[in-house]
């Protein structure tokens, strides 16, 4: 019975999924002009790649497992945010300094969300409340850095394209509490699909700066 009604839930369908729209570059180049050649290019290459996990893949898992497989899906799921906040900051540091150096107005850079312990909320689970906790603190997590990421690109680029995600939190609580315990579920395949996006979104933009940069180069 308890499995049925997850399944249910992981099947729903998001009809209200709005277009996850990413900032394209090229209307930074139309505002400033080329990327100065002298602009560090590692950070933005050297690092590695956000990881995505699939839900689908770790629920059937953890139903043959009896439930096991959750733990390294936790873990894997944090160590993956920790390390693409930590990107995005150093991403945004480059940016600054491109910007300062072009004698272009500072957009402000907040801290990125504290990072979070994989390996203690990865055993914490066994204890169930735990779960809540995290479902919760990694929607907010993700809604706060979209929000924050939303402001620097408008300050730093005023011709910018970038649409953040509905990330309906109180939905998700009323949801949870209406099926007791059992929504969290759903709740956590969304969280999972929310970051995927974002790192998609990401991933577009790191593209785009590497292929300018490359461009630039055959140029000269």
């Amino acid at each position: 019975m308890e499995t049925s009604i997850c399944l249910g839930f992981i099947l729903l369908i998001d009809l209200n999924r709005r277009t996850y729209k990413v900032w394209l570059l090229h209307h930074y180049i139309k505002q400033f002009g080329p990327i100065d050649e002298n602009m560090e290019t590692k950070k933005f290459t050297s690092l590695e790649s956000d990881r995505k996990i699939w839900f689908s893949m770790w629920f059937l898992s953890a139903i043959v497992t009896f439930g096991l497989a959750f733990f390294p899906m936790i873990y894997r799921l944090i160590k993956n945010r920790n390390h693409h906040f930590n990107k995005e900051a150093i991403l945004k540091e480059q940016i600054t300094a491109h910007l300062q150096s072009q004698g272009k107005p500072l957009p402000k850079i907040n801290n990125p969300p504290r990072e979070m312990n994989a390996k203690i909320w990865a055993v914490a689970i066994i204890l169930l409340v735990p779960l809540f906790i995290l479902a919760y603190l990694l929607s907010k997590d993700l809604a706060s850095h979209e929000m924050e990421q939303d402001k620097f690109l408008a300050q730093a680029f005023p011709e910018r394209i970038f649409m953040t995600q509905t990330i309906p939190i109180k939905t998700y609580v009323i949801i949870t509490i209406v099926t007791l315990g059992f929504g969290v579920i759903y709740w956590l395949y969304k969280v999972v699909n929310q970051y995927n996006a974002h790192y998609t979104a990401h991933l577009q933009i790191e593209k785009k700066i590497s292929s300018l940069m490359e461009e630039k180069k055959i140029d000269k």
